[in-house]
């Protein structure tokens, strides 16, 4: 499994400070999740995914950067072409992390329509 920690040198005082690339940080961006909807219909360059958003290329490719990072996306080379694939398992780990919120949530907005309900009587 690749690493998730992208070091930063700091060079001025000789101390490397480490970021963690966040799933849930990198869901947390429309333009990421835009991107994610577009691969997850199919494989995509970076050129193709860029031409889709008003962004810059060198943004887009930021932005690829850091899902490719977390897994969320796959590299495969054909030729001189990069192609971009979701990661679907990756996904699945999210789901599985969103589900129990999502049945307690459930839960609580049938007891509250319950509850309207006996008042509308």
């Amino acid at each position: 499994m690749r690493s998730q920690i992208t070091a930063l040198y700091l060079q001025s005082n000789n101390c490397v400070m480490e970021i963690r690339r966040d799933v849930f940080q990198a869901i947390a961006d429309p333009t990421r999740r835009a991107i994610l909807s577009l691969v997850a219909l199919q494989a995509m360059t970076p050129g193709a995914i860029a031409a889709n958003f008003d962004s810059s290329r060198q943004t887009i490719s930021k932005h690829i950067k850091i899902l490719n990072e977390c897994e969320l996306l796959h590299q495969s080379q054909n030729g001189r072409e990069i192609y971009y694939h979701l990661n679907p398992e990756k996904i699945k780990e999210i789901d599985s992390f969103i589900e129990p919120f999502r049945k307690m949530w459930d839960e609580r907005f049938n007891k509250l329509e319950a509850i309207m309900k006996n008042y509308k009587k």
